[in-house]
């Protein structure tokens, strides 16, 4: 009897262990999708999946989803610490009438979005919802055709996002940044921001600096500070053909020029009353049908 039941327990430890084995195995840390795939399959590399939403399931945690060949890719939630990556391929995500990534993760999770091309066909909602997590990257992506925001932080704690070499379109806003708690730090370099509403807004919060940046043909703002609590610090940029270039909104707000060019905008700058528009006197500010000076100085060190 003695020995039945210790070969009973070695039998149960056996199972737990395989059980364990099986579990970590059903999660990669690099997986694969395909325009010819099938979300049935594991994600391998030789049986890849068919759209990002399947993948991530079988992806581990700080993992990568990688793009085997041209495909439109779904719209997808995230909700942990994962790169996709679409590099070397046309990686598409075809979002009509949805969002097209959610960005929805736990309070240290980071998030990296590289190679992508979003399109909202006209009428999708927004091309990528910044919710929840640490950290967001997005990398040399195509953002068009939404009737939201190209890129949308809105946020109920801190975080920090990175947009770089990146055109975003033919959306009402391109970036728009607010959080009820804490703060965002948001850093934007080489972005295009074109053929919208408003280019940048920048809310509740938020700290934006942009350089290297093309802001123009937007309607109504080409940048804005649009509370008291956000402030935008620019270098080498240029912003032109808006309805308002550069609009510190709000009591409070703050906007820095540094080496901006400021081209024939309907209104150069606005200034609210008890808003700052601080210049480094370096900028360029021509052809504008409107509008007043910073009234800053800053010094040069």
């Amino acid at each position: 009897m003695t020995k039945m039941r210790l070969m009973l327990n070695m039998l149960a430890v056996f199972g737990v262990c395989l059980l364990c084995s099986s579990l970590a195995q059903a999660q990669a840390t690099r997986t694969w999708v395909s325009g010819v795939g099938d979300d049935a399959n594991p994600c391998s590399r030789t049986a890849p999946c068919k759209t990002f939403a399947g993948a991530i399931s079988k992806t581990a945690a700080s993992g990568e989803i990688s793009v085997l060949d041209p495909g439109g890719f779904g719209a997808v939630t995230i909700t942990k610490s994962i790169t996709i990556n679409g590099d070397g391929t046309l990686a598409g995500i075809l979002a009509s009438l949805v969002n097209g990534i959610i960005v929805n993760a736990g309070v240290n999770d980071k998030v990296i979005l590289r190679n992508l091309s979003i399109n909202g066909a006209g009428n999708g909602i927004n091309g990528i919802r910044f919710l929840a997590g640490n950290q967001l990257t997005v990398e040399n992506c195509s953002i068009s055709g939404f009737t939201g925001v190209g890129v949308e932080i809105n946020k109920t704690a801190s975080g920090i996002v990175s947009i770089k070499d990146t055109n975003i379109t033919r959306c009402t806003t391109g970036i728009s940044a607010t959080t009820s708690t804490g703060f965002i730090s948001a850093f934007i370099d080489n972005v295009r921001l074109e053929n919208m509403s408003n280019g940048l807004i920048a809310a509740t919060n938020t700290v934006v600096t942009m350089r290297n940046c093309a802001v123009f043909q937007n309607n109504s703002n080409g940048i804005q500070a649009s509370t008291g609590t956000a402030t935008i610090n620019t270098e080498n940029c240029t912003v032109a053909s808006n309805g308002t270039g550069i609009n510190a909104s709000a009591s409070g707000a703050t906007i820095r020029l540094s080496r901006a060019a400021i081209l024939n905008n309907g209104t150069g700058i606005n200034i609210a009353g008890g808003a700052i528009v601080a210049s480094f006197q370096n900028n360029i500010i021509a052809g504008n049908a409107g509008g007043v000076n910073p009234n800053t100085r800053l010094l040069q060190q």
